[in-house]
């Protein structure tokens, strides 16, 4: 990956994180709809909960969840678009969605099945190809372009015998 096509491929993995990190909000904010309406048109109680609590907070873990997925979804957004890394606080959201991402990715195995896994490891592996692809060295300034590799393992050089 030498010259531009470390640079056309960072800015693709990050465009293609950002859409499916805004697609993923936009169906996780509607499951959450029509399982808060599910609650509150049943009156379903757990426990003796107030079935009013309960769909509330639905909603607001579905907003929750929703604009925590898009403001990731816009920092991959504006990485890839500028070819430029996040900053610290953006790089930290991004780590905070891969963790996410892992421990839903786990509880998904139980809870509906298989492919619910695979669709979120996907995601896991392009938010982890997106930090990896914009990592900083230690010289870098924040907000630095990330610089191309010479070589698939570096500068080779003849050796003499």
């Amino acid at each position: 990956m030498s010259g531009d096509g470390g640079v056309v491929l960072r800015r693709f993995v990050a465009g293609l994180a950002a859409v499916v990190l805004a697609a993923e909000a936009a169906l996780l904010a509607l499951v959450h709809l029509v399982l808060g309406r599910t609650t509150e048109n049943q009156s379903m109680s757990i426990a003796g909960s107030d079935p009013d609590l309960m769909s509330t907070a639905t909603y607001v873990m579905g907003a929750g969840i929703g604009a925590f997925l898009l403001l990731c979804a816009v920092l991959l957004a504006v990485a890839a678009v500028r070819d430029r890394s996040p900053g610290r606080a953006g790089r930290v959201l991004l780590i905070v969605a891969a963790v996410l991402h892992a421990l839903l990715g786990t509880l998904a195995v139980g809870l509906a099945g298989w492919p619910v896994w695979g669709a979120l490891m996907l995601v896991l592996c392009l938010l982890v190809l997106s930090l990896l692809l914009y990592a900083r060295t230690d010289g870098d300034a924040p907000g630095a372009r990330p610089k191309a590799p010479t070589g698939p393992v570096g500068e080779f050089r003849p050796t003499s015998p």
